[in-house]
């Protein structure tokens, strides 16, 4: 079984970080439970400028050590390992983020998983910087990889995994994402022992 599984949100607590920056950066005061958007120029009423500051600053590799995992996620990926699943992480990051992508998995003894940058959100850099910079899949490339299972909290991405009506996609709850309305191949989840639960039962489509 191929396991898709999101980074930011799903993976680690990218949000909750991101609340704090901003409120470091330019005093906006919007805990990670008000965040109602994805959109965090929206969530957080930031100017064009500030926006691309925002994210230049939460994809130094600094930034991205830091991030805590979700809870239960650690635990989450050993579990659906040792049942024979095969892992990949697929991320809306720019490719420039890699080194610190790959150095977050490492630290926490998951860099065995595989990576795949994905442009989910139509704003990827067609154009590597550097040769250790890895291709970023445009959503042609990205269809054509099979996925079992998906698990992500992006409605934006989830809308992309709409069409996948042979895989399971598990909702990670999120406040962003909590009026979103699951299609027939998607489950709602609130927590990673669930999300094990949900793909250990062989609760699949029907």
């Amino acid at each position: 079984m191929r396991v898709y599984i999101d980074f930011d949100d799903v993976l680690c607590e990218t949000a909750r970080h991101m609340s704090d920056l901003a409120r470091e950066l330019f005093g906006r005061q919007v805990p990670y439970e008000a965040i109602s958007s994805f959109n965090l120029q929206h969530a957080f009423s930031l100017s064009d400028a500030e926006i691309a500051a925002l994210m230049e600053h939460a994809h130094r590799d600094d930034f991205l050590a830091d991030l805590t995992p979700a809870p239960g996620s650690l635990e989450g990926v050993r579990a659906l390992e040792s049942r024979g699943c095969e892992l990949v992480v697929v991320t809306g990051r720019p490719a420039a983020s890699h080194r610190g992508s790959r150095d977050w998995l490492r630290k926490y003894e998951l860099s065995h998983l595989g990576l795949l940058h994905v442009d989910k959100y139509g704003r990827a850099d067609r154009h590597r910087t550097a040769d250790t910079e890895p291709q970023t899949l445009d959503l042609d490339a990205f269809a054509a990889q099979h996925f079992d299972v998906a698990i992500e909290d992006s409605p934006t991405a989830l809308d992309l995994l709409v069409p996948r009506r042979d895989c399971l996609v598990i909702i990670y709850d999120r406040p962003w994402n909590s009026r979103y309305a699951p299609t027939a191949n998607m489950r709602r989840s609130a927590s990673w022992a669930e999300i094990v639960e949900i793909i250990g039962n062989g609760n699949r489509l029907t």
